[in-house]
């Protein structure tokens, strides 16, 4: 048996968008070609949508947004509003059965953690959920609120050492040009002048990354960005 190929692969794990490596927005029909793939071969294709989730890209999931369905969903934070530690995994019916429908004594499908279940989190994310419906966010980022911030994030387009802005819904980040020999180090000294400034941009190697709540306002993304041209206007 070779030691690389379809028949060695259990599942492929991905973050829709990748959140934590820069925020990169997956090409034109990825998704879907990796759900094509994945189902050729049987193999799971699981999202992890612990940041592109709940709401972020005006959809209750990314793989709402996306039209492309896996097998398994992780997700934590949002399911909270980040009040309390919680992650959770939605897999689909087939997967489920697969373990329930299964002959002898003691099968299930079993989630054992220390604090699964705990109330205070519980608790939180109830409350949470009301509030999402209640208040409309989960699609929030789809409507004039989302195109604002994609305007804000491509405004800073032409700014010293900005080499690239994308977005997508209420994510998005600009990529700056690193220092000869100190990689990271401009984007790091940009977070730390915004944060003086009374603005947290969370810095990714030679990017910052933006990620405002979803209850934020024009006058939030103005603050936000305006502060983000100024430092980097002076930023040497």
């Amino acid at each position: 048996m070779p030691l690389h190929g379809a028949e060695n692969i259990a599942a492929v794990i991905v973050e829709p968008v990748a959140g934590a490596g820069g925020v990169l927005v997956p090409p034109r029909g990825y998704l879907e070609r990796l759900r094509e793939i994945c189902t050729r071969h049987g193999i799971l294709l699981v999202f992890d949508e612990v940041i592109c989730g709940f709401g972020r890209l005006g959809k209750p999931f990314a793989a709402q947004h996306f039209g492309v369905q896996p097998d398994l969903i992780t997700f934590a934070k949002g399911i909270t509003s980040g009040a309390a530690p919680l992650g959770g995994v939605l897999v689909r019916d087939a997967l489920y059965e697969a373990f329930m429908a299964s002959p002898g004594a003691g099968v299930e499908f079993f989630h054992g953690y220390t604090y699964s279940g705990h109330p205070l989190a519980c608790a939180a994310a109830l409350g949470a959920l009301d509030t999402y419906a209640e208040e409309g966010l989960l699609t929030r980022a789809a409507g004039e609120i989302g195109s604002y911030f994609e305007d804000g994030v491509h405004a800073l387009k032409g700014l010293p050492n900005v080499i690239d802005c994308r977005n997508l819904g209420l994510i998005g980040a600009v990529e700056l040009a690193p220092r000869s020999g100190a990689p990271g180090a401009r984007a790091f000294e940009a977070f730390e002048k915004c944060w003086d400034r009374g603005v947290f941009v969370r810095p990714i190697g030679d990017a910052l990354a933006f990620c405002p709540p979803l209850i934020a306002e024009k006058k939030h993304l103005d603050q936000m960005f305006g502060v983000v041209a100024e430092v980097l206007r002076a930023l040497g």
